[in-house]
């Protein structure tokens, strides 16, 4: 069977960033990492939880909404998965669109979207405070990326 592509990525050399993953023609997969895997620290699952649904709102309530297919967590636990639309939203636009969101996450003081049982099946591990942190973090990670930064390195 062929690998993947997520599992070539070297997990033992892995930064946190933001990293292009694939192309499946006009979809494209950028990968938001926040954590090493060999380190042990990985996000906690109220830390995924809450900067989703923080980000996602935020992705979807956007100017560029229209581009947006997916943002969800990894099932390693070490980022999230962005899926766009390339032919309404440039690899430079899409850097520029996770900058915006996570600089408006970092800053959200509202009440957690989804954060109800008719809502979300898990509501109860929600927590702004725990977004604003993440949010903060990776705001100020990738605040100076830009396209030549997209590549994993090899």
């Amino acid at each position: 069977m062929e690998r993947i592509a997520s599992f070539q990525v070297d997990h033992t050399r892995l930064q946190p960033g933001l990293y292009l993953s694939r192309r499946d023609g006009e979809v494209t997969t950028f990968d938001l990492r926040f954590k090493k895997p060999n380190t042990g620290d990985l996000l906690s699952n109220a830390e995924m939880h809450s900067v989703e649904h923080i980000i996602a709102t935020l992705l979807r309530n956007s100017p560029q909404k229209e581009a947006v297919i997916y943002f969800g967590p990894m099932g390693c636990q070490t980022g999230f998965y962005f899926l766009f639309d390339s032919r309404r939203l440039s690899d430079s636009g899409a850097i520029q669109l996770v900058k915006d969101v996570f600089a408006a996450g970092a800053a959200y003081d509202g009440p957690m979207p989804g954060k109800s049982e008719a809502e979300c099946g898990n509501y109860r591990n929600l927590d702004v405070t725990l977004a604003n942190v993440q949010c903060v973090f990776y705001r100020d990670l990738i605040q100076n990326w830009t396209e030549a930064d997209l590549r994993y390195e090899k």
